[in-house]
């Protein structure tokens, strides 16, 4: 026979569990534009941010070789702003290069496995 737990094992239990946390940052749309030279990047990101201890805190531009072209930096969680999309302008990408991919960062899972590959287009 199963018991039930005492409201005092649950109180105890509930007390115990790890908090809900935020998972990894996904990326949910990314274009560039062809500037003069160099491109701009714009990227939307999704993340549970719950404040400062747990955010989306950068994306990056790749190259095929795992060069990294570009990292716009977000200086501060996005908790009532979801999705948000962020540019980041002045991007130099080689003569040859013509696909980059996105990848992403929160604040407590580092750089997602995630990947979001870009074909450039002049």
């Amino acid at each position: 026979m199963i018991r039930p737990l005492a409201p005092a094992a649950l109180l105890a239990a509930a007390l115990l569990a790890p908090p809900a946390a935020a998972g990894e940052v996904e990326i949910t749309a990314a274009r560039a534009v062809k500037s003069g030279e160099t491109w701009r990047f714009d990227v939307t990101l999704q993340h549970a941010d719950t404040g400062w201890e747990h955010y989306a805190d950068a994306w990056r531009v790749v190259g095929p070789d795992g060069t990294v072209y570009g990292t716009r930096t977000l200086h501060h969680p996005h908790v009532e702003e979801q999705p948000f999309t962020r540019s980041l302008s002045g991007v130099a990408i080689p003569a040859g290069v013509g696909e980059v991919a996105i990848e992403a960062r929160d604040s407590v899972h580092g750089w997602s496995a995630e990947r979001l590959p870009i074909t450039l287009r002049n």
